[in-house]
């Protein structure tokens, strides 16, 4: 069905269709024509052939005249007796009055004498208007009946007399006729096929070039550019197959710069690291490039593809799109959650014909988090040095000014005044030493004296120091007992034993400090597949779940007011970070306030055997 329907909805089929519709017509017309004017030449002819001689008119009307009517009525029998034409069924002579006075018909002589019921012959002996020529059908056959009035001139004037119908049959006419029509029928039918057969010919010859090149042209819509139009002549059709077939050429040169230049602006937005998204001038997302997906937290392709920008950034309650384009504001957003740290900077530019028509807008994100972080620590950064060398800073002016008024002078106050300004100069110097060994850290100037060590000996040596101080001091401040847990095998690593004597250092310090008096610290040493393990574990206060994120930042103290009492700088910790990390570890701390805190330290190594010639 879908066939025959493609079929008729062809121009083949329709051109056919015209050529055989207008020949169709055409000889419709001419049939008709023809047919009618023969119609009316026969009749025409049949009617000359019908009329009567011209001598019988005037002798029946002499007949008519005559006083007897018996011997009138067998003068006009032998007048009608005269009429030999065999195209006359019946002739009929009717007098003045009406009454039938003779007839040809010899079946029928019984009506002679009889009146006349005829209405026209009525008419036309009151000399009223008449019909001279009726055609009439009787018994299936058609007849047709000529009325002619017959006059004499009496006293002068001319008098109707009576009436000579004439009726004749004209089936003999017709049947000439329908023969003739038939035969018209014939060559009608024989030159519509004829048509029909030479229109397919010519519409065939007509569409074949049309069908290649709208073949050609689909091909074209799909993207294969390789076939070409036949061209079989140089009139329209074949000027139009040969602009087809240069417009494929031209096509196909502009679809592969376009596909070139689609390439490239795939590959530039594919690897930008800043995200690009393109929308239409409705706003709604056309492009959007992989960093912009990762940017946005986007998994998926489709889910940004259609819809709004304002729903895209979550910024539909702050701004509209009318304001997107007409103030083209460099936008900051903020999506920052509770497990990371995100702040991105839009920049919002037109898609802008030449004639200044708005068709879309792109926005270009870049990721600042790291920009704004790093300018957010220099401000607290720059913050806490200012704050921590202001303290003992004017701590020492105050000594000072007190020693300048006068209190060098006095024995019991002068030498604690020195004592307070000297322990915190000390305490400003190490401030100092520890941002001059950061910075040095951060622009990667630092040099590390690296040499295989016997990781147990070294912690053993430096644990032992700690064990002396409480020794030494008859009266120390707090009590404290070192619990170590090594691993039997000595484990060996190639690292910098002052800087990480000072990482553990700063460790045990710490443990001591935030420690409560008569508690243990334990030191254990452990070894995984090529890690060494080192954690250092107080019963302190322990650090607060929400501080561990930040507890090796610079200057960040949990407890400020107590450290500071303590005399720490607050850079400790950071140091130990970068130090560790220079040498290739990494360092962490699981603590649970109330309970206690435990750093620890994690360095690669690599397996020493104890065979290895050293001295080779």
């Amino acid at each position: 069905m879908q066939r025959f329907l493609k079929l008729f909805q062809s121009i083949h089929f329709k051109i056919a269709l015209v050529f055989a519709l207008m020949l169709l017509v055409t000889l419709e017309f001419v049939g008709a024509f023809f047919v009618h004017q023969l119609e009316q030449q026969n009749r025409k002819n049949f009617s000359s052939q019908i009329a009567l001689p011209t001598y019988i008119v005037p002798a029946l009307g002499q007949k008519l005249t005559l006083s007897s009517q018996e011997n009138a009525n067998s003068q006009i029998h032998s007048v009608l007796s005269d009429i030999n034409n065999q195209n006359i069924s019946e002739v009929r002579v009717i007098d003045a009055k009406g009454t039938i006075r003779g007839t040809t018909d010899v079946n029928d002589q019984d009506i002679i004498g009889q009146k006349t019921t005829d209405n026209n012959v009525k008419n036309a002996l009151s000399q009223q208007r008449y019909e001279k020529d009726i055609v009439e059908v009787e018994n299936g056959q058609r007849y047709e009946i000529v009325t002619t009035p017959i006059t004499t001139v009496q006293d002068g004037r001319s008098a109707v007399v009576g009436v000579a119908v004439v009726r004749a049959n004209m089936e003999p006419v017709y049947q000439s006729i329908n023969s003739i029509t038939k035969i018209y029928v014939y060559a009608s039918i024989v030159a519509i096929i004829l048509g029909i057969i030479m229109s397919i010919v010519i519409s065939r010859a007509i569409t074949r070039p049309i069908e290649e090149i709208n073949q050609q042209t689909r091909l074209i819509a799909d993207g294969d550019y390789s076939g070409q139009v036949k061209i079989y002549g140089n009139d329209e059709l074949g000027q139009l197959a040969q602009a087809v077939n240069v417009l494929s050429e031209r096509v196909e040169e502009s679809t592969a710069a376009s596909e070139s230049e689609r390439r490239r602006l795939d590959s530039v937005l594919a690897h930008m690291s800043d995200g690009v998204i393109a929308t239409d001038r409705r706003g709604i997302v056309t492009i959007i490039n992989e960093g912009a997906l990762n940017l946005l937290g986007i998994d998926n392709l489709d889910v940004a593809v259609g819809k709004s920008i304002l729903d895209i950034l979550s910024i539909r309650g702050e701004y509209s799109l009318r304001q997107l384009l007409e103030t083209q504001e460099e936008l900051v957003l903020d999506l920052s959650g509770e497990e990371h740290e995100l702040i991105l900077h839009a920049y919002i530019s037109l898609i802008q014909r030449a004639s200044g028509f708005i068709s879309g807008l792109v926005i270009v994100l870049h990721d600042v988090t790291e920009q704004e972080k790093i300018d957010r620590e220099r401000r607290v950064f720059v913050s806490n040095v200012s704050h921590e060398l202001r303290t003992p800073l004017t701590s020492v002016r105050s000594y000072i000014d007190a020693l300048v008024d006068g209190a060098w002078q006095d024995p019991e106050v002068a030498p604690n005044f020195l004592k307070v300004t000297q322990d915190e100069t000390q305490r400003m110097i190490r401030m100092i030493n520890d941002l001059l060994a950061l910075s040095r850290m951060d622009s990667g100037t630092t040099k590390l004296d690296l040499e295989y060590v016997n990781l147990n000996e070294l912690l053993n040596y430096i644990l032992n120091r700690f064990d002396m101080i409480i020794e030494k001091d008859d009266q120390p401040e707090k009590q404290y007992k070192i619990v170590r847990e090594f691993t039997e095998k000595d484990i060996w690593v190639e690292l910098d034993t002052d800087k990480f004597t000072q990482v553990v250092d700063n460790l045990m310090n710490n443990a001591i400090k935030y420690s409560p008096d008569g508690s243990e610290i334990t030191v254990r040493l452990l070894q995984t597949n090529n890690y060494a393990i080192l954690s250092v574990t107080d019963e302190g206060l322990g650090i607060p779940r929400k501080d561990i994120s930040r507890i090796f930042d610079r200057f960040f103290r949990v407890d400020k007011a107590r450290s500071r009492k303590q005399g720490g700088t607050g850079l400790g910790l950071a140091i130990s970070k970068e130090v560790v990390t220079l040498l290739g570890g990494r360092i962490w701390v699981d603590s649970v306030e109330g309970k206690g805190s435990t750093f620890y330290i994690s360095l690669p190594f690599e397996k020493y055997d104890e065979g290895d010639d050293w001295d080779a």
